[in-house]
């Protein structure tokens, strides 16, 4: 391929000697037809836009700088038209000092950088016979209007090559290549074109000119209005299409017409939406089933009898609790967390278990039938080969590679940008720096739990929890909840914070390491984004999951942190409400902030930009001024997207079992996004350049270690942050003899038998409480769940046979939970191919039409030929012996 574009492009660079040789756009005025696509004599389409601003009206740099910058600019207009592009310039009709230069591509320049391309092009229809989906029927209330948005005629396909070219279905040469191909060729030339040589390194790419201010933008045009009709017969107007049928939100409950957007967009955006519009009917499943548990908790709460223990005046009213912290804390009453124990009972339930279960299940499936949806989309839009075949080489790549190393296999000379050892040094760089961004994030967590300890005092002196208390306000604001919500807060806030900084950092890291493709590029960009990201949101939940309140001691001998704060304790009730808590908070925050932040954010940067331009509605304005003021895409396009949904996949699936509600919160989120997403890239941004992807790239085994992860996850938050374990072990075993009293199994008497009993003469001076006690006892209950000896006990405040009976069954139900999920996993990825059936009939019958169309027509050809070869030199030889008379 290399070889290919030095043959074809690097001859046509050039050095250009003196001003006189300079090739120059053609210069028209505006032909007042706002809706015209085309050069102004209506035959050439623009492929894309080129806009700078008139140096010679520029007050902001040195003249020399200007004179600089508009050589650059003359030397590589130049060299596009040297390329065989076609140039036209446009004064703007709002602002003097801005000129528009319109790009075209002739046929030529198409059919030759479609061959060093390898763009696949149509060879006939699909002749393929397909079979209806019983819920065809079904589907079509929900499809877009056929009369409205046709559908897009299937073809089998082939690289294109010139020398083959009437075997390609050609009815009509402008349509041939669709606007989308023409704009990506187009780009492509306008990536690898020269503006200068400095040092014998040639500096070449629209990118750079863009970096450095030459060129404000470069961008291919949107067809139409979203608003409107064009009035232009000849445009297609499918960007009002698609507003109308696909961003409106009233088609928030409709399947999205991927074809469409895919023929619009490019492929990399179609298998964005692609994605997330299954993802997201798949959430659907998960939402019904996580509400279905969620109601289960809620209507038997009330029967839940070790809530109603505590709530109970004469058994949770009776049993005074130690304090939860030094000094400042006192004693308290168990009925304190009456409200939280009910609603733990909603969640902390048997429905949880099922859910868990069922979303191990769950996420096999979605991955494993994305695949096979993913196999369809790589061979409907031609991406099957994609990456071996077609992906070009980054200019920034191509620009630094000076140094000269011998191909193992070929046994040639090619240039890379770094010798082995500037590799290894660049490595250690690039993976220190991401090591110091970690623990960074881990510094601020740590922070946040030191914030814990310390505010916990404070709430604790000030929501004073006397044991006769009765205000109300007390059953809902605890100083444990008081601490959580605010924590939480807080964690949300450094999360925002830290993502802005380390976004910047991130992608100087990624240029810094310099990758070959822009498939690399994304790829080693995705995983720094998510590693960081991960620590970033998922550091404090897993902290509360499984960390907090494992090791706090007892009363009398607590564990400190940094040898100054008293460990962390849980609500009485457990973490896992806790866990809900900071999940509901982050995910519910992020979803708002970031739709808030999506919808505002371009919405009023291009209100600005419209009433910045006082003359807008008094003057036609064409098509590609209006497409200047709306907001570039960006260099990472859809990164953020995807970075986006995947976090939340993260959400819903590693902590499901701490928050049910989640996949519905999901759903009803992703509804929101894909219109917000389809709104912001129909009206309020530019059009991208349409670019090939072959699938949803580094992201797909990022999905897959989160599904295995979260197998994990939901094993231990049921086994050691959820109460089931404990209540199920006292249930089944402590409840009856010989250990319990009662004749049958019950849940009767679980409270009494959790809370180990301290006596208070033994604290320490440090440690004891500055209140007086009340009343005449002299013990108090330790942490909800810590199964200790009771004080005169040969092992007093040593953990109990009931403790290393949990301890027990928790290792032993995440051994069955795990091995039984994985194994269902893996019977359901054998069970399901990649590839579906009809998907591979269709790849061969398209390699078989491939080599009898352009092979056995070659040979044919040479047939042809050979055979006139030989009837000439049988009549040469019949000729020559014919005697002479005759």
């Amino acid at each position: 391929l290399v070889l290919e574009l030095n043959q074809v492009i690097i001859p046509t660079y050039g050095t250009v000697p003196d001003q006189q040789n300079l090739h120059t756009p053609e210069w028209v005025d505006f032909d007042d037809k706002p809706d015209s696509l085309f050069f102004k004599d209506g035959q050439r389409r623009i492929d894309f836009v080129l806009v700078y601003e008139d140096e010679s009206k520029k007050m902001t740099h040195r003249r020399s700088d200007r004179k600089k910058q508009k050589r650059k600019r003359q030397v590589y207009e130049s060299n596009l038209i040297n390329n065989g592009l076609q140039l036209e310039a446009t004064r703007s009709v709002l602002d003097e000092k801005l000129i528009f230069v319109k790009v075209h591509a002739p046929w030529e320049v198409l059919c030759t950088y479609a061959e060093v391309m390898h763009i696949k092009l149509p060879l006939q229809h699909n002749d393929l016979k397909t079979r209806k989906s019983a819920f065809n029927w079904f589907s079509r209330l929900f499809r877009v209007d056929e009369n409205i948005i046709k559908p897009e005629q299937e073809f089998f396909t082939a690289p294109f090559q010139k020398e083959h070219l009437s075997n390609f279905y050609i009815q009509d040469k402008d349509t041939f290549f669709n606007p989308a191909t023409r704009s990506r060729i187009v780009h492509f030339i306008l990536s690898r074109v020269e503006y200068a040589t400095k040092h014998n390194v040639k500096k070449f790419g629209i990118n750079k000119l863009l970096d450095t201010g030459i060129y404000k933008a470069a961008f291919p045009l949107h067809d139409t209005s979203f608003r409107h009709l064009s009035t232009d017969p000849s445009c297609p107007n499918e960007r009002y299409l698609l507003y109308r049928e696909w961003a409106h939100p009233k088609n928030i409950f409709k399947l999205q017409p991927l074809d469409f957007i895919r023929k619009y967009y490019g492929e990399k955006i179609g298998i964005y939406f692609a994605w997330l519009g299954f993802y997201t009917n798949m959430l659907t499943v998960a939402a019904v089933v996580g509400v279905g548990c969620f109601l289960y908790g809620y209507l038997t709460k009330d029967n839940c009898t070790w809530s109603q223990e505590v709530c109970d005046p004469n058994i949770g009213g009776n049993i005074i609790m130690c304090p939860q912290c030094d000094r400042a804390c006192t004693y308290w009453n168990l009925t304190i967390t009456c409200e939280s124990s009910k609603k733990l009972c909603i969640f902390d339930s048997y429905g949880t278990l099922v859910f868990a279960v069922f979303m191990g299940i769950w996420v096999t499936f979605f991955l494993e039938f994305w695949k096979r949806r993913q196999a369809e989309l790589e061979y409907e839009w031609d991406t099957v080969e994609y990456l071996e075949q077609e992906e070009q080489v980054r200019p920034e790549y191509e620009a630094r590679c000076t140094h000269v190393v011998m191909n193992e296999i070929t046994q040639q000379e090619e240039h890379v940008p770094y010798t082995a050892c500037g590799k290894c040094v660049r490595m250690t760089f690039c993976t220190s720096a991401i090591f110091f961004w970690i623990l960074l994030i881990i510094a601020s967590v740590v922070g946040i739990i030191v914030y814990r300890l310390s505010v916990f005092l404070a709430f604790s002196s000030k929501l004073s929890q006397h044991v006769n208390g009765t205000e109300a306000l007390r059953k809902y604001l605890t100083p444990q909840t008081a601490t959580s919500v605010t924590a939480s807060l807080i964690s949300f806030v450094v999360i925002m914070i830290l993502n802005i900084v380390y976004e910047k950092v991130a992608i100087l890291i990624t240029d810094f390491e310099l990758p070959r493709t822009q498939t690399d590029y994304e790829n080693s960009l995705t995983t720094k984004m998510f590693l960081f990201q991960f620590v970033n949101y998922y550091s404090s939940c897993f902290y509360i999951a499984f960390f907090k309140g494992k090791f706090v001691g007892h009363p009398g001998s607590p564990v400190y942190w940094l040898g100054k704060y008293r460990n962390e304790e849980c609500d009485p009730g457990g973490c896992l409400l806790e866990l809900t808590t900071q999940l509901a908070i982050i995910v519910g925050g992020k979803a708002i902030w970031n739709n808030i932040q999506e919808v505002l954010v371009p919405l009023v940067k291009n209100l600005i930009g419209r009433y910045s331009a006082a003359a807008r509605s008094e003057k036609v304005v064409p098509r590609w001024e209006h497409d200047y003021h709306l907001q570039p895409i960006g260099k990472l396009g859809l990164f953020y997207e995807y970075l986006e949904m995947v976090i939340q996949f993260g959400f819903v699936t590693l902590f499901v079992a701490s928050f049910p509600l989640a996949p519905l919160l999901a759903l009803i989120n992703n509804m929101l996004e894909i219109r917000l997403d389809a709104w912001k890239l129909t009206t309020q941004f530019r059009r991208m350049v349409p670019q090939k992807a072959q699938d949803i790239g580094a992201w797909q085994p990022i999905l897959q270690g989160i599904a295995i992860l979260a197998v994990v996850t939901n094993a231990l938050i049921i086994a050691f942050t959820s109460d089931m374990i404990p209540r199920l072990v006292y249930y089944w075993s402590f409840s009856v003899p010989p250990y319990g009293s009662h004749s049958t199994h019950t849940m009767e008497g679980y409270i009494n038998s959790t809370l180990s009993v301290f006596n208070i003469s033994d604290f320490k001076n440090e440690s004891k409480p500055s209140s007086p006690w009340l009343g005449k006892q002299t013990t108090c209950r330790q942490v909800y769940r810590d199964l200790r000896y009771p004080p005169g006990h040969q092992h007093q405040y040593e953990h109990n046979i009931y403790y290393w009976h949990v301890i027990a069954a928790k290792l032993a139900f995440i051994i069955v939970m795990e091995h039984v999920i994985y194994f269902v996993k893996f019977i359901i990825s054998y069970v399901i191919p990649d590839v579906s059936e009809k998907t591979k009939s269709k790849v061969k019958r398209e390699k078989y039409l491939t080599q009898k169309l352009l092979h056995e027509n070659d040979l044919k050809g040479v047939k042809k030929t050979m055979d006139k070869i030989a009837d000439k030199i049988i009549k040469g030889a019949d000729s020559t012996f014919r005697p002479k008379d005759e």
